[in-house]
């Protein structure tokens, strides 16, 4: 979104056009919309900023929910916004910490400081792109006083009465819509100015989850976060937003619920031990903070093979930070085993998973047959130099 579009837009013509239009969710959609807008006489500059604004609140629900209907974004804003119900947590943390006046630094579209207003605190948002600081500043306005928008450089904000800091170093070109990632070093602000700031300032820096582990402040707690089954970033929390003794989490989001692992350094991997009665894939935030050993105990399962991702156990337990299966039969990886063993359990519908394998699940499906009344999950595994497919069932945790 270019300012003209955006100045066309916040006008009362334009927000009772996006607010009469609703969500727009297919592109067909999207070309009848302008072609009628047009043909009603409004202006290319508005046509475009209302259709464009109506697709993205379609695509937003996903994150913000309800309030997307009433937010703006751009297009390279919603992809980099945080999850709503993740944002809410990093507010949690704050207010846990007694901090309450908030400078986001970066702020993009104020999908953060969106949370941190909710939960009541005051909070300075600040980005350096013109268009984007407007649309933050139209996100936060129903908070009145207590978020403040400024168009500037993170660097240049006047701290002067703020007690934390929240920062999302831009990790992708500047722009609206189609931008790309950049190296570490080429974040904005840079890292070495956001870890100095982080040693003197109670911190949270959210990073990319696969953000270099050597790369990061060893005085600093990192977590890693998983939402609905993807890792979605990593945070730095220094000072009295880092929980004394941890250095390592992993917060596992499913729903409304959440699980947390801690720990004050990475874990003692497990022994590897052949397959028992059921295998436990790790959340994906357990593997980054590279705690498979403490889930592994927790189980009292082992590593199916040192250098893949899977435990395997006896015992009939499972975990929030696990999906657990119940290991049915093992054969050879090919289709030709496979298929004979699908044929005889008559799985008709079957969930394909892989590790450590070079398949791709969708082609290798094709070769499958698939007729029965059963369902199943059919895992393909690289165990020591053998690929091995293992045809299990989903335990859930109530089991």
């Amino acid at each position: 979104m270019e300012m003209s579009e955006l100045q066309a837009l916040l006008t009362p013509v334009g927000l009772e056009l996006l607010d009469a239009l609703g969500s727009i969710e297919s592109t067909d959609e999207v070309a009848r919309a302008v072609s009628r807008l047009r043909a009603d006489g409004h202006s290319p500059e508005l046509v475009s900023a209302v259709v464009g604004q109506a697709h993205l609140r379609a695509k937003a629900g996903a994150k913000f929910g309800p309030f997307a209907e009433r937010m703006l974004f751009t297009r390279a804003g919603l992809e980099q916004a945080t999850r709503l119900g993740v944002a809410a947590r990093h507010a949690q943390r704050m207010r846990s910490a007694g901090l309450t006046r908030i400078a986001d630094l970066g702020s993009g579209i104020g999908g953060d400081a969106l949370a941190f207003a909710g939960a009541g605190l005051d909070v300075l948002a600040v980005d350096a792109d013109p268009v984007t600081a407007a649309i933050a500043a139209y996100n936060l306005a129903p908070f009145g006083e207590s978020a403040t928008v400024q168009h500037g450089a993170a660097e240049s904000a006047d701290l002067d009465g703020r007690d934390a800091v929240w920062m999302d170093p831009a990790r992708r070109t500047a722009g609206h819509s189609e931008t790309r990632r950049v190296s570490p070093d080429d974040y904005s602000p840079s890292l070495d100015w956001a870890f100095a700031l982080a040693s003197r300032v109670p911190t949270g820096i959210k990073l990319g989850p696969a953000h270099d582990r050597d790369a990061l402040p060893a005085d600093a707690e990192a977590q890693w976060v998983s939402a609905d089954g993807s890792v979605v970033e990593l945070v730095l929390w220094t000072g009295a937003l880092a929980r004394a003794g941890v250095r390592r989490a992993a917060l596992v989001i499913r729903g409304e619920r959440s699980h947390e692992l801690t720990a004050g350094a990475d874990a003692v991997d497990a022994e590897v031990r052949p397959l028992g009665a059921f295998l436990h894939e790790p959340d994906g935030a357990v593997i980054r903070a590279r705690l498979i050993g403490d889930v592994a105990r927790s189980l009292d399962a082992g590593m199916l093979d040192e250098k893949i991702a899977y435990l395997t156990s006896d015992a009939a337990l499972t975990s929030p930070f696990v999906q657990s299966f119940r290991v049915r039969e093992t054969m050879a990886a090919n289709p030709k085993s496979i298929n004979a063993v699908l044929k005889a359990n008559d799985i008709g519908t079957l969930e394909i998973k892989k590790r450590g394998v070079d398949i791709d699940p969708a082609q290798f499906r094709k070769k499958l047959t698939l007729r029965g009344g059963a369902s199943a999950t059919l895992i393909l595994v690289r165990v020591g130099d053998q690929r091995r497919a293992i045809l299990a069932d989903r335990v859930s945790a109530a089991e």
